[in-house]
């Protein structure tokens, strides 16, 4: 499934919308405004809480956790890299992987060996604004979760 992913423009702390492939919104994401660290949670349309992420601090570099329904389902690191964006996914549910391209514009995320979806930064826009393609047979809520972390990673303004 294709969803877009939009961060407003005029909003306390990070906030975006995701919307499917029909341009109607099925996602909301807020982050914690007064606190240490980001913290973000996705929300359905019923404000129902989906997920949530969660800063770790005092880190080299950056890294984050992902929680599904209280349980903890990521943990995300940005490794050390000259002139590439790695990152480090370890979860129970699969062995993750990131390929990204020199303006991390481009991104493809692995799960056990397979592309499970493609992350694509806009180049002009006002907004925050990136597609995220995702196979239908995987968690669309996780990996979205995956692909904002990694946009907060490597586009932080």
């Amino acid at each position: 499934m294709r969803y877009l992913v939009r961060q407003r423009i005029f909003s306390l702390g990070d906030s975006f919308t995701i919307k499917n492939e029909a341009g109607s919104d099925i996602f909301i994401v807020r982050s914690q405004i007064l606190s240490f660290g980001k913290k973000l949670r996705i929300f359905d349309l019923m404000d129902n809480e989906l997920c949530y992420i969660e800063q770790k601090l005092f880190k080299l570099m950056p890294e984050y956790d992902v929680y599904i329904g209280g349980q903890h389902t990521a943990n995300i690191r940005k490794k050390f890299a000259l002139f590439r964006n790695d990152f480090e996914i370890d979860s129970g549910v699969a062995t993750y992987s990131v390929e990204g391209n020199f303006w991390a514009h481009e991104f493809r995320l692995y799960g056990n060996g397979q592309e499970i979806a493609r992350i694509s930064k806009q180049y002009l826009s006002f907004s925050d604004t990136y597609g995220v393609d995702i196979d239908d047979k995987y968690d669309q809520v996780g990996t979205l979760a995956l692909a904002i972390v990694i946009d907060m990673v490597c586009h932080n303004e």
